[in-house]
């Protein structure tokens, strides 16, 4: 099975630019032409939050025409920038973001790797929260199947990054949290958001993994006391590949790089 993960794509109304600098309509349009000419295609494509950037119905609107070309199976959550009413009415016919009745969390036995998905917004706030009516149900659904490989996705990342600025918008509940993936042995990975860059850490047994934005990444600064700006870095998304016994991530970098080339030179094979 191979997943497709993108992120923070922070689209605006009007196809506006992101603080007057990043076009992010465009920059998902490129990532989602990349993805349609993957080849093996990924099964699924999930993206783990700030979706758009105000939470707005317009821009919902322009996000799922930009989505559109994808014909995988899509799975949306929302992250600090959404917002879950106004997702729910942009994609009708997604039923199990109405799956809650209080967030937007589900879970996806459809596929050979089970997707949980968990809500750790906190509407009109930066940080994320795993409140116990989260974790408790985040703790039953694993328990249901508890030989499923699974991942579980969310969009604040469970760990501090060193990132001075972001590690204050982090993840409330995090140890909570531990302690119910601690419990949960198929839990391949964490799949999370927020971050802007592609960071891992261990976590609870596991891993958790960030994905880059195929728009702006949070510039990489671990001196304290860091100003919270971002930089174009080469945007770019994750593909997650599992055999049937490991799941294997690659960052895929978005963008024109020339053509391959063989390790070869003069018709002679270079070790």
């Amino acid at each position: 099975m191979l997943i497709c993960q993108i992120t923070d794509l922070h689209i605006k109304a009007g196809r506006r630019r992101a603080y007057g600098v990043v076009d992010t309509a465009g920059m998902l349009e490129t990532c989602v032409a990349a993805i349609g000419r993957l080849h093996p295609r990924p099964d699924v494509v999930v993206a783990t939050g700030d979706l758009v950037d105000y939470g707005r119905d317009d821009e919902y609107a322009l996000l799922r025409e930009l989505l559109a070309p994808l014909d995988m199976p899509l799975y949306l959550l929302p992250g600090n920038h959404d917002g879950r009413d106004a997702l729910r009415r942009a994609f009708p016919g997604h039923r199990w973001l109405r799956a809650d009745a209080d967030f937007v969390q589900y879970a996806i036995d459809d596929h050979p790797v089970r997707l949980v998905a968990i809500d750790t917004q906190v509407p009109g706030h930066g940080h994320g929260e795993l409140c116990p009516q989260r974790l408790e149900w985040l703790d039953r659904t694993l328990a249901a199947r508890p030989d499923a490989p699974t991942v579980v996705l969310m969009h604040h990342p469970p760990f501090a990054t060193g990132i001075g600025h972001m590690d204050l918008i982090g993840l409330a509940g995090a140890d909570g949290l531990a302690r119910v993936v601690a419990r949960h042995p198929q839990v391949e990975r964490l799949l999370c958001g927020h971050l802007h860059r592609p960071i891992h850490a261990r976590f609870a047994g596991t891993v958790a993994s960030v994905c880059p934005s195929p728009a702006h990444q949070v510039a990489l600064d671990l001196a304290p006391g860091t100003r919270d700006d971002f930089v174009l870095e080469p945007p770019g998304y994750q593909l997650h590949r599992w055999d049937g016994a490991t799941l294997v991530t690659h960052t895929a970098v978005l963008g024109d790089w020339g053509p391959r080339h063989p390790f070869r030179e003069d018709g002679r094979l270079i070790d």
